[in-house]
C-alpha cells in the first residue's frame, strides 16, 4: 500500500473532523444559517481536501428528491458544497448515534429511519412529507442503502421509489465519479484527485415509465462505466 495516500487518508479525516467540529456548535446556536453553515462548511472541507469538482448538467430547482449513488462521506461533502439548498438528508438511525457525525445529523435536523422497525417506513413518510411540504427542504437519499466498496452499483432500496410515487415527486439523480480517490473509507487511503458530478435529466414520477426506477439505475451504473473507461484511456 502507497504509504502516502495513507497519510492522505488520515490528513483527510482529520480535515473532515476538524470542519465538522465547528459546524457543529455553528448549526446548534445558529438553526437559522443551516443551510449557510453546511454549504461553505463543506465547501471549506473540499478545498481543505485538495478536491478539483467538474459538473456536468444542472440541478432542477424543482427537485424535491435527490437519489445519489453512493461511494463514501465525500458524496456528501461535495453536494452540500455544491448545492446550497438545505438539503435533508435520509441516514439509517445508528449513524445519529457515531459520536460527532451523530450531532452533526441532529443539529443538521436530517431525517433519521429505523430500518429495524416496521413502522420505520411509516415514520419516513411522515417525515420526508413534512421535509418538503412544511420546511420547503429537498430530500436526499441514497438508494442504495449503504457505500459501495467498488464502481459497481449495489441494487436499490424499494423505499425512496415508494416514496417518490406516494408524493408524486419531482426527482434529480445525480451521479458522482472519483469519491473513493478522494476518500477511500474501506481502504483507508486518499489519492486525492478529481470529482465529476453529472446531474441527469430530472424525472417527472407521476408521468415517468412504471420502471424508472430501475432504468435510473441502469443508466447510472452506465454514466459510472463510461466515466470509468474514458479515465482508463486517458492514464
Amino acid at each position: 500500500m502507497n504509504l502516502f495516500a495513507r497519510i492522505r487518508f488520515y490528513y483527510s479525516a482529520f480535515i473532515i473532523s476538524l470542519i465538522v467540529s465547528i459546524m457543529i456548535p455553528l448549526l446548534y446556536f445558529f438553526p437559522k444559517k443551516k443551510s449557510k453553515i453546511l454549504h461553505y462548511g463543506n465547501k471549506a472541507m473540499l478545498a481543505l481536501l485538495f478536491a478539483k469538482v467538474t459538473t456536468v448538467g444542472k440541478p432542477d430547482d424543482r427537485a424535491q428528491l435527490y437519489l445519489i449513488n453512493h461511494q463514501g462521506i465525500v458524496d456528501i461533502i461535495t453536494l452540500e458544497a455544491l448545492l446550497n439548498k438545505n438539503l435533508n438528508w435520509v441516514a439509517k438511525k445508528e449513524l445519529f448515534e457515531v459520536p460527532w457525525f451523530g450531532l452533526l445529523l441532529k443539529n443538521g435536523e436530517m431525517i433519521s429511519v429505523d430500518r429495524e422497525d416496521r413502522r420505520g417506513l411509516i415514520k419516513l413518510l411522515k417525515d420526508v412529507k413534512y421535509s418538503v411540504e412544511e420546511l420547503h427542504r429537498p430530500v436526499a437519499i441514497f438508494p442504495e442503502g449503504t457505500r459501495a466498496k467498488n464502481q459497481k452499483m449495489l441494487p436499490f432500496k424499494p423505499g425512496a421509489k415508494f416514496i417518490a410515487e406516494k408524493y408524486c415527486m419531482i426527482v434529480q439523480p445525480v451521479v458522482i465519479v472519483g469519491s473513493k480517490s478522494v476518500v477511500n473509507e474501506h481502504e483507508k487511503t486518499s489519492e486525492g484527485g478529481n470529482l465529476k458530478v453529472i446531474y441527469l435529466p430530472s424525472i417527472d414520477v407521476p408521468n415517468a415509465s412504471k420502471d424508472w426506477y430501475d432504468q435510473l439505475r441502469t443508466d447510472m451504473q452506465k454514466i459510472i462505466d463510461q466515466e470509468l473507461e474514458q479515465y482508463e484511456n486517458k492514464r
